[in-house]
């Protein structure tokens, strides 16, 4: 391992006692115990007895910084540092500053000072070096390491100057520089090193290794494996080997490769990357027509396989040595059987009889290993050997009894079946597994009869059927798992699992509601038994997400505990419901949780890479710094920055500052779009939720990326949404009226034009998006959920939102023109002020209906009209920041004009038309918003009138024991689409109060 880089541990002083009052100070009293304003306090009483004492002023920012007084701490920072320090504390302190603010580049300066003034430090060199490693200064990084090796000539020191030549050549632009001037040179710079036989340690030679496979020099870095610096990679095992095999396959050396396959699995008979290997280049030989010497060896790895029946031989040997050995049955020669087949196969050739009939392997595979879970998912890659004929025929006519499957399957689920010890006991007339080796053997021939597709021609009689068979089969199962603790998983939960996603079918054939509330109730209740069980959660989040409720959402993700990277790849089952469902509070704890991973990408990663450095994992840092930027072009990082903006701009913007404040204090520029469209990526995980559906309807790369194409877009419309209400801030304000130039000078008239812009912009996508054919997609557990876009086309949202900015450029054309000259242009706006009004109450229409609604013995719901009143909502901010922009231009008009009547004492002076159009606009305006409000206390008290616990769910074959998990799913249900409408009513009535200002 490479030896830790110097890093001084603690903070200290100079003598005695300000040695002790700086420890008490960071340390032991305040800072690390987030007391901040007393340590400003200590800081400042120290200060005023020791005025040049640097690391105490340091330590005085650091308690600024974190109480939120970033400039003060700057300045007293800046303070310190130019005067160019040279002790270890104020440095380090400086750097946590630095750090704390987001500015390592500072850190920089700051050795580059201490250098110059201590050219012989080790340790001010090194954490020079760190800091340009954190901003990926890697020309200074070379030059650093250099300056370091010659003062101590330490390998490390040097392969850190080699290293940062890779990391030029990889950020170059250009590539013939990188090939003709980097990548060369740090050739010969360890070259040197070899010659000198200077060469230590594996992290070295793994160094050199890169640089010639990034030259392409494949032959010479082979040679350096098979020699002597070869026998220095032995941190992984078979690290040589597997270096080996990767170059084998790059110069196309297929004898090598296969003679190195052949030897490495008669040691690891196992390892199934090996057998790939070993057909890969099996297969190469055969169509090269390769055949060994007569004499001399195969090959300098030993003796080649280039025959057909020498593999089968060889896969047939391994399967023959294995078994007498009994101790641990291996799975990788079976496999191996199964993948020969599957490529003869593909080749057209008639050998694959040599190895035997695949449904015969396969069921002597689940003889040998059908009691473990990873037998499902071993063979699932070869179901497609299967004869279709044998495998596809259903005939529900066949089914007699419910006491078992076996007549519901197939002839090969038959065969199967046969072989699963399965008792008659006297609590069931259900055959039921004695242990847990025979219930996983049951438990795959359901997993597979489902891939097999038998499930789907089952009608919804024998599906309900079997969800209940499944379900009895979990709680008899529950008693295998007495034992385990709340943190491990039930042994039975896939068999909870497989009736959901029956009943799923079921609702999704039907369209009927009931599966989905049964199957809340079902994982609740498995939940109950399985507190750690990701699936269970999962899935209960998109299944509340479909009804509508968000609420228990919240608690099921938190206990997720997502951690790291999973804030990017299953974060956006969170973030993408949490603002349409109505709670805009969650919704703004989601954004910021989220961003706040994403801000910390940065550090972290710089921490990451500077470990890399230490201990010499040179070929992790291009894997590090690839990671922060796929972090750094995440979609669902725009997205969620977009949104978390919008909402703090919905739930603030006009209520406590006014819309120009909460846009500077956002730093927003509506010019300015830093969205990297052309390198954003899909990071989600898609396939994070268990599936055993048939192959043919899994998610298919096709429909990866027409949903990344989607959410695209709709992150486009968001995106210039936002721009456009910043458009709108930067031009409210009032211009002299006929007073062009001036406004063309201050730049006014550009701002209009940027808003004109982005209108012309939106339009064009909403257009392009209404002229496409629309594609509902059915849901699949595997498949994303759609995106916001339907609904705002639908709601005419988006139509009401254009216009109103449009209503914004016409009041800027009354402004700069003023009121005489501008008679078509007062028609259009009030014209406009009914429009907006008819079109609000087009979309309000949307809006109403119950949310929740019961017959007889069940619940229906509507959460549609959940995303049409957030819409609404939204459409009603834009429309008011409009209004005020209007009464704003309006005001002072109306005001000049009544002292023009005052003074010329003229009474026939006629009121131009647009100051009665906005204040009856206005009028209406507020009559509209009480009625929403209103409406939405209706809604609250038809939700709160109804009486769920007195529902059963009897007439879909409930078990007495569910009934307790169906109130409680009603119960979350219920109290979430009471908490949005509270949230959302909230908001309008904040709104509404606002709306009196509006007045002229």
């Amino acid at each position: 391992m490479y030896p830790r880089a110097r890093v001084t541990q603690h903070l200290g002083a100079q003598s005695g006692i300000e040695r002790y009052s700086l420890l008490a100070v960071q340390r032991q009293y305040y800072l690390d115990n987030g007391n901040n304003k007393m340590a400003i306090q200590q800081a400042d009483k120290l200060l005023k007895k020791h005025k040049d004492l640097h690391c105490a002023k340091v330590l005085k920012a650091i308690g600024l910084q974190r109480t939120g007084k970033q400039e003060e701490a700057f300045v007293v920072a800046q303070e310190v540092a130019a005067l160019e320090p040279t002790d270890d504390n104020s440095l380090q302190a400086l750097t946590i500053l630095y750090r704390e603010m987001h500015r390592p580049e500072l850190v920089t300066k700051l050795y580059e000072a201490a250098v110059r003034k201590v050219p012989s430090s080790e340790e001010y060199h090194s954490h020079l070096f760190m800091a340009y490693a954190r901003v990926g200064e890697y020309k200074k990084m070379q030059q650093a390491g250099m300056a370091l090796y010659k003062i101590v000539p330490k390998n490390p020191y040097y392969f850190w100057s080699v290293m940062s030549l890779v990391m030029q050549s990889i950020s170059a632009q250009d590539e013939k520089l990188s090939k003709t001037m980097f990548l060369p040179l740090a050739q010969r710079m360890v070259e040197k090193m070899v010659k000198e036989d200077k060469i230590e340690a594996e992290a070295e030679v793994q160094l050199y290794l890169m640089i010639l496979e990034r030259l392409g020099k494949d032959q010479e870095a082979l040679e350096v494996i098979r020699g002597k610096l070869g026998e220095k990679l032995t941190s992984e095992l078979q690290s040589r080997e597997m270096k080996c095999m990767v170059l084998y396959k790059k110069l196309i050396k297929w004898p090598e490769c296969n003679a190195l396959s052949r030897k490495l699995l008669l040691n690891n008979p196992d390892d199934w990357q090996f057998y790939l290997s070993y057909f890969d280049s099996l297969f190469h030989l055969i169509d090269e027509a390769w055949t060994p010497p007569a004499e001399a060896e195969h090959c300098p790895e030993g003796p080649v396989t280039c025959l057909v029946q020498e593999a089968v031989t060889f896969v047939e040997e391994r399967i023959l040595s294995e078994e007498p050995k009994g101790s641990r049955r291996l799975r990788g020669p079976y496999l191996a059987k199964l993948e020969l087949i599957r490529r003869l196969r593909e080749r057209g050739t008639n050998d694959e009889h040599k190895l035997g009939i695949p449904e015969d392997l396969m069921f002597q595979y689940f003889e040998r290993f059908g009691d473990k879970p990873c037998c499902y998912s071993d063979l699932r890659i070869f179901v497609d050997l299967l004869s279709l004929e044998r495998h596809t025929q259903v005939r529900p006519g066949d089914w007699q009894s419910l006491h078992s499957l076996r007549l519901c399957y197939s002839e090969f689920i038959n065969k199967l079946m046969e072989v699963v010890p399965l008792s008659i006991s006297t609590e069931s007339d259900l055959a039921l597994p004695d242990d847990v080796k025979a219930m996983q053997r049951h438990m795959f021939v359901v997993q597979f009869a489902r891939l097999l597709g038998l499930h789907e021609a089952l009608d919804q009689t024998w599906k309900l059927r079997l969800v209940q068979e499944l379900m009895q089969r979990y709680k008899h199962a529950l008693k295998f798992g007495k034992s385990c603790l709340k943190t491990e998983l039930q042994f039975s939960d896939n068999y909870c699992l497989l009736a959901v996603h029956l009943l799923l079918d079921i609702w999704r054939q039907s369209g009927e509601e009931w599966p989905l509330w049964r199957s809340l109730a079902l994982l609740e209740e498995s939940l109950s038994n399985s507190p750690s069980s990701a699936q269970f959660k999962l899935l209960l989040i998109r299944i509340y997400c479909l009804l509508g409720a968000f609420e228990p959402v919240v608690d099921l993700y938190t206990s997720l505990d997502a951690k790291h990277v999973q804030h990017d790849t299953i974060g956006y089952l969170l973030t993408r419901y949490a603002e349409p469902l109505g709670h805009l509070a969650a919704a703004s704890q989601a954004c910021n949780f989220t961003l706040r991973f994403f801000h910390s990408n940065q550090k972290d990663t710089s921490e990451y890479i500077i470990q890399a450095y230490k201990y010499g994992a040179f070929e992790k840092i291009p894997e590090f710094i690839a990671f922060r930027n796929r972090l750094n072009n995440s979609l669902h990082f725009a997205q969620v920055r977009i949104e978390r903006m919008l909402l703090d701009l919905f739930l603030e913007a006009n209520i406590t500052n006014s819309l120009e404040e909460s846009i500077k204090s956002m730093g927003l520029c509506p010019d300015e779009d830093d969205i990297p469209w052309d390198n954003l990526r899909d990071n989600r995980d898609l396939a994070v939720l268990i599936s055993w559906d048939p192959m043919d309807r899994e998610l298919s790369e096709g429909e990866r990326k027409s949903s990344m194409k989607e959410e695209r877009i709709w992150l486009q419309v968001r995106s210039l949404t936002l721009r456009l209400v910043c458009a709108l801030a930067a031009v409210s304000h009032t211009v002299e009226p006929k007073n062009s130039e001036k406004t063309t000078a201050n730049g006014v008239t550009s701002k209009i034009e940027t808003l004109r812009s982005l209108i012309q912009q939106l339009d064009y996508v909403v257009q392009s998006e209404k002229k496409k054919d629309k594609q509902i997609a059915q849901f699949l557990v595997q498949r994303p959920p759609p995106t916001r876009m339907t609904t705002y086309l639908e709601s005419s949202s988006c139509r009401c939102q254009i216009n109103a900015f449009h209503l914004a450029t016409d009041i800027y054309e009354l402004d700069v023109s003023g009121l005489d000259e501008t008679l078509d242009v007062q028609e259009r706006i009030a014209n406009n002020f009914k429009s907006l009004l008819e079109q609000l109450q087009e979309l309000f229409i949307t809006c109403k209906g119950n949310l929740l609604e019961v017959k007889k013995t069940e619940c229906t719901t509507r959460p549609e009209l959940l995303e049409n009143l957030v819409f609404l909502v939204e459409t009603v901010c834009i429309i008011l920041w409009v209004s005020y922009y209007c009464g704003n231009v309006l005001r002072p008009l109306k005001s000049s004009l009544q002292k023009k009547k005052k003074k010329r004492k003229e009474i026939n002076i006629t009121m131009p038309i647009v100051f009665s159009s906005f204040q009856d606009y206005v009028a209406r305006l507020q009559n509209f918003l009480s009625e929403v409000v209103n409406h939405l206390k209706e809604l609250e008290s038809a939700l709160i009138a109804l009486k769920l616990e007195e529902l059963t769910l009897e007439n879909h074959s409930a078990a007495e024991d569910e009934q307790k998990f169906s109130q409680t799913v009603r119960g979350k249900i219920q109290s979430s689409y009471q908490r949005s409408l509270q949230e959302i009513g909230e908001l309008l009535r904040k709104r509404l109060d606002t709306v009196k200002s509006l007045k002229i």
